[in-house]
């Protein structure tokens, strides 16, 4: 048996470490280092130098980043601020945007582009809510009224985008009836795991047990969150639905029952070292290796396609922000559809899924995951402009 080469997985690590240094040696560059991930992967990759291919390693740290990453985002989802007004704006501004999306949608198919306008649909009603909440909390806006219907609207979109995908174009045979009462198993589950969680916070002798082994080479509480994701992603993928909906759901229950950090302030610290300091960057690495640069740039009108899509972006989630606008302002308003309109990594994976499923072409994905990148460059710094310098028409 022949053993895997670690060459290429050389190369991804030297990347994972070089962007982020680059980002933090260059101030003046103002480039997110997930997209530079990205862009050197295209580089280093077969559209590029050809260097680099997915191979083993690569493939397997790179589904454990992309599950660790959705993990990491259902974790940012807090429960206790989508209640009330700001549930029903988030709402509200969600079914908008599966509107504005189909519209969008359609328009796309009918241009040839695609074939299957509720799949462009759903790819755009996603906002990377790991990208927004740091964007909030170093413009100091993160408890402010901004900050939390962004969040509130980024937390409903992320899980309804999860799980549509799931729902729709998942590749577990039969139809929606099927996926649906595969979808309530699994919603079963997920309500029988928050209840067991529940009653083991409880415990006092666990607890104690736990704080025990929280920060030793045990580290137990780790290995606790990697069991849970684990689990959630197999039962996932045992029902036939997509595992970014078990790795999502799994970071969501942990936040609802572990909610007492005070016995272990670093226990998610750690959590987010093991992800954006191992399997995420290989995942976004590994993601600018399977980019087809070439079917982009074969035909001008593909690549007249990346603006359009980064419109369409802004559209779909940018302009249901509007609704913010009576609590928070006009301005505070545009810079929340500006970051609810920054989106990556879920277009990255729902173009994975529609080429694989044949429902977008590989230079349609190469389009959108340009405008994804283009989306996280531009978006997220004017909206920090925006919400630096407050106007008269800012609610205080």
């Amino acid at each position: 048996m022949t053993s895997p080469s670690f060459g290429g997985l050389l190369v991804v690590a030297a990347i994972a470490l070089g962007a982020p240094l680059l980002v933090g040696l260059v101030p003046a560059l103002r480039v997110p280092a997930v997209v530079l991930e990205i862009v050197a992967g295209i580089i280093v990759g077969p559209a590029g130098f050809g260097w680099v291919k997915v191979d083993v390693p690569i493939q397997v740290l790179s589904l454990l980043g992309l599950a660790f990453l959705l993990f990491l985002a259902g974790l940012e989802i807090d429960v206790a601020t989508l209640r009330g007004p700001v549930l029903r704006a988030a709402g509200t501004g969600y079914a908008l945007t599966i509107a504005l999306g189909l519209v969008v949608g359609a328009a796309f198919g009918a241009a040839g582009w695609v074939k299957s306008p509720v799949l462009i649909a759903i790819a755009l009603s996603a906002t990377s809510l790991g990208l927004v909440v740091p964007v909030l909390k170093d413009a100091g806006r993160l408890e402010a009224p901004v900050g939390q219907l962004t969040v509130a609207g980024a937390s409903v979109a992320d899980f309804a985008a999860v799980l549509l995908l799931s729902l729709l174009f998942s590749e577990t045979s039969g139809g929606p009836g099927s996926k649906l009462v595969l979808l309530g198993l699994f919603a079963v589950a997920a309500v029988l795991a928050v209840v067991a969680l529940g009653r083991l916070e409880r415990s006092a002798r666990l607890t104690s047990v736990l704080v025990k082994l929280q920060d030793t080479t045990a580290e137990i509480r780790v290995r606790f969150a990697v069991l849970l994701l684990v689990a959630f992603v197999a039962l996932a993928s045992r029902l036939g639905l997509e595992t970014i909906l078990g790795a999502f759901l799994a970071g969501a229950i942990l936040n609802l029952v572990d909610r007492d950090t005070m016995s272990h302030p670093h226990f998610r610290l750690k959590l987010e070292a093991v992800g954006y300091g191992f399997v995420i960057p290989v995942f976004f690495v590994a993601s600018g290796l399977r980019f087809d640069l070439k079917a982009l740039l074969d035909s001008p009108s593909a690549i007249a396609r990346v603006p359009l899509f980064l419109l369409a972006l802004l559209v779909v989630r940018g302009v249901p922000a509007a609704l913010y606008a009576r609590t928070v302002g006009t301005r505070q308003a545009v810079a929340a559809g500006l970051l609810q309109a920054t989106s990556l990594p879920f277009l990255v994976t729902a173009t994975a899924i529609g080429v694989t499923l044949g429902e977008i072409r590989p230079v349609t994905a190469a389009g959108l995951v340009s405008a994804g990148l283009l989306s996280v460059v531009i978006f997220p710094l004017v909206a920090v402009t925006l919400l630096s310098e407050p106007k008269a028409d800012e609610v205080r």
